[in-house]
């Protein structure tokens, strides 16, 4: 029996740019043909800089934003086709967890109201149960059942986040999209909720996409991580092949830019050259070349192939290329 949970193949979301009456459209590739699976049970990571298309890659998995072409496989069901009502039954087993805890919360509904209205939505259990599953579940991230009655306001950003998992996790599915969960909140309260994330999923045996720009997060709770540049995945590798040899070179820049944990490591700092291209219009070839220290004359014309190296990992670039 397959241990894939989720195939995504060739995904592209492209958004149309009206530029006047009498101009032809033009389109942002925010997301150009990119592959990945996720196992049952693992952390899979993605990170690159701010637009590389991240965040609407896991939104666009979920279809809230409804893909321009590609397959979504998820344990075996290509959810990509299915209709309206078919997918929001399908979003049972696929949640999401929002960056900004301040805006994902409804202010006008109290927090039980919040945790019951997913089980209500899904014909789930009683009104009892339901409240009775909402009071367990708020006590398993960590608050108390007195909360239930407050509205989101009177809660600080980590204890909103809670409730954001809380939410995510009370329908009990199978795979949690979690884009950029700690990015709003103080770094003291950053390890608490990374670790609540950690226990839930050994609890309730959950299987993580973890989208994040900060690299020591990613190193501490991912299996894999995927590095996007424009759209694109250019390295996909264990975490701690990643981490210990990157071989694109803007897998090695990211990680060079890295906080120091320590006064006595040294670390060589690459300096990329130039500004992130527009994604209305990116370069031909690698779109990375332009920035490239190790840029060919065959990076500028030819876009490299995601493609398998010995040990495992995936690759996209010329440097690597299978002769």
């Amino acid at each position: 029996m397959s241990n894939t949970l989720l195939e995504v193949k060739r995904l592209k979301k492209h958004f149309a740019i009206n530029n006047g009456l009498f101009k032809d459209k033009s389109y942002v590739k925010a997301v150009d043909n990119v592959s990945f699976s996720v196992m049952k049970g693992e952390t899979f990571g993605i990170v690159g800089e701010s637009g590389c298309g991240k965040s609407t890659t896991g939104r666009t998995i979920l279809r809230l934003n409804e893909l321009t072409s590609g397959e979504v496989l998820f344990d075996g069901q290509d959810i990509s086709t299915l209709s309206y009502e078919d997918m929001r039954k399908a979003r049972r087993k696929l949640q999401m967890v929002f960056q900004d805890p301040y805006a994902s919360l409804n202010p006008k509904k109290t927090i039980r109201q919040i945790l019951t209205e997913p089980l209500r939505v899904h014909g789930l259990f009683t009104k009892k149960e339901r409240e009775e599953k909402a009071a367990e579940i708020i006590e398993i991230v960590g608050l108390h059942v007195s909360h239930l009655d407050r509205y989101p306001h009177e809660f600080s950003g980590g204890q909103r986040q809670r409730i954001g998992i809380a939410r995510a996790v009370i329908l009990q599915p199978d795979l949690i999209i979690a884009d950029e969960p700690v990015s709003a909140l103080d770094v003291s309260i950053q390890s608490q909720v990374i670790n609540l994330l950690l226990r839930l999923q050994m609890d309730f045996n959950l299987t993580y996409i973890f989208i994040s720009h900060d690299l020591g997060v990613v190193k501490h709770i991912t299996d894999r991580v995927a590095v996007m540049y424009l759209g694109r995945i250019v390295e996909l590798a264990k975490t701690e092949d990643l981490y210990d040899q990157p071989m694109h070179p803007y897998t090695q820049a990211l990680l060079s830019a890295e906080p120091i944990r320590h006064p006595d490591q040294k670390r060589d700092r690459i300096i990329l050259k130039g500004d992130v291209p527009s994604p209305v219009s990116p370069p031909s070839g690698c779109t990375f070349h332009t920035r490239c220290v190790s840029c060919m004359e065959i990076c500028k014309t030819e876009i490299p192939l995601l493609e398998i190296m010995e040990d495992g990992r995936s690759v996209a670039c010329h440097l690597y290329n299978k002769m």
